[in-house]
């Protein structure tokens, strides 16, 4: 996609217009989530470590790490309202606009994190440049990507919710991400494909995606993107949502047999420089 097409894409709607992008039962449940990924790394930090986390959106996950340990906190974030939101915390420091080579010293940064944002970049090894260049020997790279080796991706396709069109611009199965991070002198350290966060909601958002003439439909809904979808009755949606919470243990369960496979729609790694 050009450039004025990716535009549009992340308008002020992608972001949420709101407070925050998601409001109520559903922040609540995201926010549990974060403070379940920042205890995992802090287990990897002491004190004083220096955090980078690129695509930081609201900002939540790295303040969620200060319930762990004392941290110097780096956030970047691309212009919109999910900047706005994180620069009321005070405790980070801030970039709104992408990484560039010289926003840090060589061999300075203690970890990196990338949630769900490297599929979003345009130029993928630049990014990788510069992180195996900032990033400590022995230093910590948490990174959650969609798996496109995934049963829900080759079941669903095009309606797949994670294939997220036009802004993911790159997918790489597991094999073939861990494959290439060993070329920038990272190892692995852990691997979770069982994702509750992101793989149920994902079956059943392409499962709705198969009945509806919009994609993610439910998923705008819970942002209250109520332009996006407005074509459809209270009713409706009220449908979709009751579809969510009904058959959520369900694909939960489903999850769990798909991660034994390494084949959940998500996976998240920590690597570690050597």
């Amino acid at each position: 996609p050009d450039s004025n097409l990716l535009a549009k894409a992340y308008d002020d709607s992608y972001y949420g217009k709101k407070d925050e992008k998601f409001e109520g039962l559903v922040e609540k449940f995201i926010n549990y989530f974060r403070k379940r990924r920042a205890k995992r790394l802090s287990k990897h930090l002491t004190d004083g470590a220096i955090v980078l986390d690129i695509g930081c959106g609201n900002g939540k996950f790295l303040q969620c790490l200060l319930h762990f340990g004392k941290y110097h906190l780096n956030g970047i974030e691309m212009e919109g309202n999910s900047a706005k939101r994180a620069a009321r915390i005070t405790e980070i420091n801030l970039k709104i606009g992408a990484l560039q080579p010289y926003d840090f010293k060589k061999e300075s940064v203690d970890a990196i994190s990338l949630f769900h944002v490297f599929e979003h970049l345009t130029e993928p090894k630049e990014t990788l440049d510069i992180l195996s260049d900032i990033i400590k020997k022995d230093g910590i790279l948490m990174i959650s990507v969609p798996n496109i080796a995934s049963f829900q991706s080759r079941m669903f396709k095009g309606k797949w919710l994670h294939l997220d069109p036009p802004r993911h611009l790159f997918f790489f199965s597991p094999k073939d991400f861990k494959e290439l991070m060993l070329t920038y002198g990272f190892e692995i350290l852990e691997e979770k494909h069982f994702i509750t966060e992101q793989n149920p909601f994902g079956m059943v958002q392409s499962i709705l995606n198969c009945f509806t003439k919009k994609r993610e439909v439910l998923y705008e809904a819970l942002k209250g993107n109520t332009d996006y979808a407005k074509d459809y009755s209270r009713f409706n949606l009220g449908l979709q949502r009751w579809f969510f919470l009904i058959t959520l243990p369900l694909f939960i369960c489903t999850d769990l047999i798909a991660s034994m496979f390494q084949k959940g729609a998500t996976v998240e790694y920590i690597f570690r420089k050597k």
